[in-house]
This record gives C-alpha cells, sequence and structure tokens, in this order.
C-alpha cells in the first residue's frame, strides 16, 4: 500500500493584515477528516523569499523549496491584488522551478467581487509553462464572507466545493505520482 499523496497548502499573500492564514485554516478542517491526504501549510510569509531572483538561498527559503519538492500536489491559497496574484507567490513560483513540472496544483481564491478567480486564471497560464496540471475546480471565496470563527457562511457550499476540487486534485497526484514513479524506474533501469 502507499502512503497518501503529499499535498502543500501554500498561504500566497504576505501583506500585513492579510485575510490568507484565515481561509487556509478554515481549509485545514476541510482536509482534517481525510485520510486520503497528508497536507503541510507552507506560508509564504515564513519562506524568506529574496527581494530578486537568485540561486544563492536563504536557508528558511532552500527548506521551503525542499519542502514544495516533497510535495505530490499543491493548493495555493491565494488573494486576488489589482486583478492579479501576489508578487510574493510568483517569486516562490519562479525560485522553486523544477519542482512544479508534472504534479497537480488546485486553487482556494478570495476577493472582492471576483473571488480571485482573475488571479487563478493567471496562474493557470504560469503552471501551464512550467508543465504543472492546474485542477479546473477552484473554491472562491467573493468579498471574505466568513464570520468571527473563521468559518465561511455558507459553509456547505463552500465544503462541497473544496471536497470535488480535493477529490480531482487527488486523482490527479496519484496519477502523475504513478507516472513520474515509472518515469523513475525506467530512467534507472536504462
Amino acid at each position: 500500500m502507499t502512503s497518501p499523496p503529499r499535498i502543500a497548502l501554500i498561504v500566497a499573500s504576505t501583506r500585513e493584515g492579510r485575510f490568507g492564514p484565515t481561509v487556509a485554516r478554515w481549509f485545514e478542517t476541510v482536509t482534517a477528516a481525510r485520510t486520503d491526504i497528508e497536507l503541510t501549510v507552507l506560508d509564504l510569509a515564513d519562506a524568506d523569499l529574496p527581494a530578486h531572483w537568485t540561486r544563492d538561498l536563504a536557508p528558511r527559503t532552500r527548506a521551503f523549496v525542499q519542502h514544495l519538492a516533497q510535495a505530490d500536489a499543491y493548493v495555493l491559497c491565494t488573494p486576488e491584488y489589482n486583478h492579479s496574484f501576489p508578487a510574493s507567490l510568483k517569486q516562490a513560483i519562479d525560485i522553486a522551478g523544477p519542482v512544479w513540472t508534472r504534479k497537480p496544483v488546485g486553487f482556494v481564491s478570495y476577493g472582492g467581487l471576483s473571488g480571485g478567480l482573475r488571479a487563478v486564471e493567471q496562474l493557470r497560464l504560469v503552471f501551464a509553462e512550467l508543465h504543472a496540471t492546474t485542477i479546473r475546480e477552484t473554491v472562491s471565496f467573493h468579498r471574505f464572507p466568513f464570520d468571527e470563527a473563521g468559518r465561511p457562511h455558507d459553509t456547505d457550499a463552500a465544503g462541497q466545493a473544496a471536497t470535488t476540487m480535493l477529490d480531482d486534485l487527488l486523482w490527479w497526484a496519484n496519477a502523475l505520482r504513478t507516472a513520474r514513479q515509472h518515469e523513475d524506474a525506467s530512467s534507472k533501469a536504462s
């Protein structure tokens, strides 16, 4: 029996007063009851991302990239800023480079009228270039519909959206992990 896929939940905003940790905590509660995944939360605010692109990474940045490399799939918890995704997320994507290749990426987005969906659409283009597979189904929160306890106002709809996205993400995570393992075994045999 193989271990459950490792999913990295990435909190993409690094702004002061950000809402991302609230959304990420809710998503963690949705995944807590599942035995078919192993979830790790990675917060870009803790990744010590450099202001400019470099191969000489700080220890916390190297550790962040190593955690990403160990994951079989990703869920990006991203806001929408100015009709796009945060610069911190683009920096993290570029620094991690090839770790995204042949792995699936799901999205939990939030913000304003669009609920972060414009950021997600742009991220799909970025991940296509990195040979990652983005999941069609998303979780999207429009205008921050959370109560004081950090729960969405429509818990059932949000939970169903998360379940649908996770089920699809897991299908891809398992399929691509098997394909990567087969490819690794073939290259070692040659």
